[in-house]
């Protein structure tokens, strides 16, 4: 797999659409820190590492569970997730340029050099980094 990032987000967009609760996917640090944004900013519900091999599961790596949140009428509470920054085309910007998502009622996940951070604290530390993706 190229893009571990691009992978994760399509399979939120898909458990959405299916109206899923959760998801469970392969762990790592960035898909977990990027998955602690989303749950921090109210965009899901809960992020957690479920331990393999535990009690005969069926891997023997950790995997990182997602529970979606959806929005009273039953819709998904993320009605966009893209990504922005890919491996074919990486996107940086300074702290000038950060995007705005939605008038700020969207979320910019950007990846600078003091950790992952959102568009708006970055803007508050005066970081510019690579955009990962954006959510509204």
């Amino acid at each position: 797999m190229t893009d571990p990032i691009g992978d994760m987000f399509t399979r939120i967009r898909n458990a959405s659409a299916v109206k899923k609760p959760a998801i469970v996917l392969p762990l790592s640090k960035l898909k977990y820190a990027v998955s602690q944004i989303l749950e921090k900013e109210g965009w899901i519900k809960k992020a957690s590492i479920v331990p393999g091999g535990l009690n005969g599961q069926h891997s023997r790596f950790d995997e990182l569970k997602i529970e979606l949140r959806y929005k009273k009428n039953g819709q998904p509470q993320i009605a966009t997730l893209e990504r922005v920054s890919r491996p074919g085309l990486r996107v940086y910007v300074s702290k000038n340029e950060i995007p705005t998502v939605l008038n700020n009622f969207g979320l910019a996940i950007i990846s600078t050099s003091q950790g992952l951070m959102t568009g708006r604290e970055a803007r508050k530390k005066s970081v510019g980094g690579e955009i990962i993706g954006r959510v509204s």
